[in-house]
């Protein structure tokens, strides 16, 4: 479609008059630019708008990356109690090769389905879930939605907690008898 550059013109003051002259604060308009000293019958230049176009793709490929990084989060350290478990059935381990396992039984591939159906998970409704530091977030919130999805109501994360180290002095070499 090709369009000259009165109509463009033409199509420019209509907009003025009927829209922007509603516009509260609305003085005037003027026409301006690459076509302004084009005579009317002239047709109008497709770079007009390449030039624009080209203009926001660039700032797009600029602001595109910026929008999906995210925020940069420390996690701070665990200091935590020792979390006894009161029963190794209903233990779920995430291994950091992706493998889940339900006790001792390998279940990636069903492990909504082995606690649904698990008689003692049903009866409990508590899960405990122990995750390998270098396990992907992704495979542990699989297995925390598996569990909230087959009625679990008490998730337990089990997590090893930090060992706080004791200088060596004189009473730790001689087993807490000094001489």
């Amino acid at each position: 479609m090709t369009i000259s550059v009165g109509e463009a013109r033409a199509i420019a003051r209509r907009w003025v008059s009927e829209e922007a002259s509603r516009a509260p604060g609305f003085r005037g308009a003027y026409l301006s630019g690459s076509t302004n000293q084009m005579a009317d019958d002239s047709a109008f230049p497709a770079s007009s708008d390449l030039d624009v176009m080209l203009v926001l793709v660039v700032v797009f490929m600029v602001t595109a990356p910026l929008l999906t990084t995210g925020l940069r989060i420390d996690l701070p350290e665990v200091k935590a109690a020792s979390t006894p478990v009161k029963d190794a059935r209903l233990l779920v381990t995430v291994t950091k090769d992706e493998h889940i396992l339900f006790g001792e039984k390998d279940v990636t591939a069903s492990i909504e389905d082995e606690l649904r159906t698990n008689e003692r998970v049903q009866k409990e409704s508590e899960l405990y879930i122990r995750a390998d530091k270098d396990a992907r977030y992704g495979i542990v919130a699989k297995v925390v939605a598996a569990a909230r999805s087959s009625g679990v109501r008490s998730l337990n994360l089990l997590v090893q907690p930090e060992i706080e180290e004791v200088p060596e002095g004189p009473a730790s070499k001689t087993g807490g008898k000094t001489k």
